[in-house]
């Protein structure tokens, strides 16, 4: 009986993840159209080539350790 329970409720989770998946992707599809079409409509914003060196430059710490952040008292 119980396992029979848990067959149902992996079920249940994994048509969950499987239509929160889907609408992520959807999602992704929408906002990268969605950008492009903003793109062709407004060219004062740059585009992805000139943007590369700017965001290479911010992107030189990977990362930072929390001990770093904590209040020095």
């Amino acid at each position: 009986m119980i396992a029979w329970v848990a067959w149902v409720r992996a079920g249940r989770v994994a048509r969950k993840l499987d239509a929160l998946s889907q609408s992520y992707w959807e999602l992704r599809y929408d906002f990268t159209r969605l950008r492009s079409q903003v793109a062709r409509l407004d060219p004062a914003v740059p585009d992805e080539e000139d943007r590369a060196p700017a965001a290479a430059a911010a992107q030189t710490v990977s990362f930072v350790p929390l001990s770093s952040m904590k209040k020095k008292e």
